[in-house]
C-alpha cells in the first residue's frame, strides 16, 4: 500500500468511534465499554501526535523485526538470562534512559516519569525462554516465516517494548502516568514468576500492569491460572535386592502414590488439572531404592479447587507410604513435599480500565477481539494482589511455541506496538489517565 494511502486509511480508522470489537461477529458482547472511558480514549487516538506515532510504528516495523532476530539469537534459559538482560539494557539506554538498570533479581528496569501526581503503570516482557543455552537459535527465513527457538515467546514482546519506547520519545508524547518498562526474568518453567514477584515487591507504587507476551493479537488475558508444583521426595533405608529383601522401597512407595494421584477426580469447571511430570530414583537394578522423587504439576482457575487438589495429592502420598511400610512391617519410608512452583490464581474485572483500554485498542486497529482469556502469565502476580493487569500479544503471526520449530511471520506485526501505545491512554493535555491510583 502506498504510504499516502496508508496514512489516509489510518486517519479514517482512528477517527471512527470505538464500539465494534467489544462484541463477537455473532453479536455476543465481550466487554461493556464505559462511555466516559470511550470519550477519553477517543480523544487520545485522535491526537495528531498519537496518529503520527502509530504511523511510524508501521513504517519502522522492519527495524523492530531486525531487533527481534538479534534478541532471539541470545540464549536466555531460566536463571541464565544475564546476557540477554545486558543486551536489552543497552538498547533501553540508547533510547534515552541512562538511569536504566538491572535489579538484584536480574530484571531490566527503566522508568519514564509522567507529569506527576498520577498513577504508575508497569509494562513488561519476559527475557527468559524454555530452551537450554546450547540449542541452536540461528534464525532462518523461508516461505515468509522466520524460524528459530524463542523467536516469538517472548522475544517478540521485548521488541514491542523497544518500538513503543522509540515512538514515545520521538513524538513528544507525555503521559500523566509514570511508566516503568521492564524486561523481566523467571516467567518460564521453574522461574516461578520470580522476576515479576520481585518487581512488585520493589515497586509497591504500581497501580496497573501490562504483560506483552507472544504473538497473534486475538484476545485479552484477564485471568490467571494458578499452579502449585511440588517434588514429592521419598526416603527409605535401601539395601541389596536379594540380601535385604523385606525392606520397604522408596520407589514402591512412590509408585503407590502415583497410582493413587492418577485416580483423583477434579472439576471440569473451574478447570483443574494435574500431572506427574517427571520421576527419578534408585541406584541400580539390584538395589532396593533408598530414594525416589516425582514432580507434580497442579493447576486451576480457582483458588479453593487448587488448594483442595493439593491436600488430596499429599494425602494420597501419605497413604501410599503407610501402605508400603505396612506391607513389610517396618516404618522406614518417609515423604517430603518440596514446593518448587507457586503461581497465584487471579482475575482482572472486565470493567477495569486496562481491559477497557485494550478492548478499545482492538476496535481502533480493526482487529477482531475473539474473547477474554485465562492463562498462566506474569499477570498472575498483580491479579492476585488486586492490581489491574492484562496480558496482550506483541503482534504478528507465529506457531510452534516451546518447540525447536517455533516460527514468526511479520504479518501486521506493527499492530503489536500500536496496541501497546494505545493501551497507555492518558496523554497530558488530551485526556485524564484511564488507570486509577491504588491506595497501596
Amino acid at each position: 500500500m502506498p504510504k499516502l494511502t496508508a496514512l489516509l486509511a489510518l486517519s479514517l480508522l482512528l477517527h471512527s468511534p470505538s464500539s465494534a470489537q467489544s462484541t463477537t461477529p455473532s453479536g455476543q458482547r465481550i466487554v461493556e465499554l464505559d462511555p466516559v472511558m470511550v470519550t477519553q480514549f477517543d480523544a487520545v487516538r485522535s491526537d495528531s501526535r498519537v496518529r503520527q506515532a502509530l504511523n511510524q510504528l508501521e513504517v519502522r516495523e522492519s527495524e523492530a523485526v531486525a531487533e527481534q532476530i538479534r534478541l532471539t539469537e541470545i540464549p536466555a534459559p531460566p536463571f541464565q538470562e544475564s546476557r540477554r538482560a545486558e543486551y536489552f539494557l543497552e538498547r533501553i539506554k540508547e533510547r534515552g534512559f541512562p538511569d536504566a538498570y538491572i535489579d538484584e533479581e536480574g530484571n531490566v528496569v527503566a522508568k519514564r516519569p509522567g507529569t506527576g501526581g498520577g498513577p504508575t503503570l508497569l509494562i513488561a516482557a519476559h527475557l527468559d525462554t524454555v530452551f537450554p543455552s546450547d540449542i541452536d537459535t540461528t534464525v532462518n527465513f523461508r516461505d515468509g516465516r522466520y524460524y528459530a527457538p524463542r523467536i516469538g515467546d517472548d522475544t517478540r514482546g521485548l521488541a514491542t517494548l523497544l518500538s513503543t519506547l522509540d515512538v514515545l520519545n520521538e513524538s513528544d508524547l507525555t503521559t500523566q502516568a509514570d511508566l516503568i518498562f521492564s524486561g523481566n526474568v523467571g516467567e518460564e518453567g521453574r522461574g516461578d514468576l520470580r522476576g515479576i514477584k520481585a518487581l512488585f515487591w520493589d515497586h509497591p507504587e504500581v497501580d496497573g500492569f501490562i504483560s506483552v507476551d507472544g504473538v497473534r493479537l486475538q484476545r485479552i488475558t484477564n485471568g490467571g491460572t494458578g499452579s502449585r508444583r511440588f517434588e514429592f521426595i521419598f526416603k527409605g533405608p535401601g539395601g541389596h535386592s536379594f540380601g535385604a529383601f523385606g525392606l520397604p522401597s522408596a520407589i514402591h512407595a512412590m509408585g503407590r502414590a502415583i497410582a493413587k494421584i492418577a485416580e483423583l477426580q477434579t472439576p471440569r469447571f473451574p478447570k483443574t488439572t494435574f500431572t506427574v511430570a517427571t520421576v527419578d530414583g534408585g541406584t541400580s537394578v539390584n538395589s532396593i531404592a533408598a530414594d525416589a522423587v516425582f514432580a507434580l504439576d497442579m493447576r486451576s482457575n480457582d483458588r479453593s479447587s487448587l488448594a483442595l487438589l493439593e491436600r488430596e495429592a499429599k494425602a494420597a502420598a501419605l497413604t501410599a507410604i503407610s501402605e508400603e511400610n505396612a506391607r513389610w512391617g517396618q516404618n522406614l519410608i518417609s515423604v517430603e513435599f518440596k514446593l518448587i512452583g507457586d503461581r497465584p490464581v487471579g482475575r482482572t474485572d472486565p470493567s477495569s480500565s486496562v481491559v477497557q483500554a485494550a478492548a478499545m485498542a482492538f476496535d481502533a486497529l480493526g482487529i477482531e477481539l475473539t474473547g477474554l482469556g485465562i492463562s498462566s502469565t506474569d499477570s498472575n502476580v498483580p491479579m492476585s494482589l488486586n492490581i489491574p493487569a492484562i496480558t496482550i500479544a506483541g503482534g504478528g503471526d507465529g506457531g510452534g511455541a516451546h518447540s525447536p520449530d517455533e516460527w514468526f511471520s511479520p504479518v501486521n506485526s506493527h499492530q503489536g506496538p500500536q496496541m501497546l501505545l494505545l493501551v497507555l491512554a492518558g496523554i497530558e493535555g488530551v485526556s485524564e489517565p484511564l488507570l486509577q491510583e491504588i491506595d497501596n
